[in-house]
């Protein structure tokens, strides 16, 4: 299910990414999810994850924007 906002986002992502990570997220999800248009939210999260990931990096227990951490 595509998410509308990033308050829509399920908890654990909203609790762990920062905001910009959780726009990221749900672009991509949301791109996912209607390109596949196959209802497989696992690889629409995949896809969401691997987007966050080209731009952040968990850091202990934060993730960090890749550019700060330069």
């Amino acid at each position: 299910m595509p998410y509308a906002s990033i308050e829509d986002l399920p908890d654990p992502v909203k609790h762990s990414l920062p905001r910009h990570a959780q726009e990221i997220f749900k672009e991509a999800f949301n791109n996912a999810f209607h390109e596949y248009r196959d209802g497989d939210e696992s690889r629409a999260f995949r896809v969401a994850w691997g987007a966050v990931k080209k731009q952040y990096r968990k850091v202990g227990d934060k993730w960090v924007s890749m550019r700060k951490t330069h």
